[in-house]
């Protein structure tokens, strides 16, 4: 399977895309374009075989509060907002499900936080896990956020997670940033 990951463009074709997930469905279909041409609010990236959309990842900026990173990854950051990048939906084609697309997505996503990172600054990815989806986003290291106010157990909510930069880049591929030589 040849796939291509690029940005969402006004001629793609989502009417197709079928994810298993009626609401995830319905994100592509209506309102992944409206968010990323009309409001400014998020980008997609979608993966191709051909022309057709078989998955596809969102993205928009955020911050975190200092208190909201468990407190082992809190080492010396500041305290105050700590920029993030959301990966606010995340949707694989269910015929195309476990073929690798869901892996070739994160690993863009993971690229746009390192340009992010060495663009306008980032600390890490936060992801809302959706019920029984946790242990895939484990697996790349993320850990879960602890949710204090909102939580409704009538409903089962997503989970917030958290990966920091340094797993980011681990799981890119790509180093982490170096620190500058000062010299002898």
């Amino acid at each position: 399977m040849s796939i291509e990951v690029r940005l969402l463009t006004e001629t793609d074709d989502r009417s197709s895309f079928q994810s298993g997930d009626e609401q995830l469905d319905l994100f592509s279909r209506r309102y992944a374009g409206q968010n990323q041409f009309r409001h400014h609010i998020g980008t997609t990236y979608v993966a191709l075989e051909g022309s057709a959309i078989i998955g596809f990842a969102t993205v928009t900026v955020g911050h975190l509060e200092i208190e909201d990173i468990p407190s082992s990854l809190r080492k010396k950051l500041p305290e105050y907002p700590l920029p993030i990048l959301r990966l606010a939906r995340l949707a694989i084609d269910r015929n195309a499900q476990g073929s690798g697309v869901g892996e070739r997505l994160m690993r863009t996503v993971f690229s746009v936080t390192i340009e992010l990172r060495e663009k306008l600054g980032c600390v890490g990815v936060v992801v809302d896990a959706k019920l029984g989806a946790e242990n895939y986003y484990a697996r790349y290291g993320f850990v879960e956020l602890e949710v204090v106010e909102g939580a409704l157990e009538e409903r089962p909510a997503p989970k917030p997670m958290f990966l920091p930069l340094s797993a980011v880049a681990q799981a890119a591929g790509i180093s982490p940033r170096k620190k500058p030589d000062r010299g002898p």
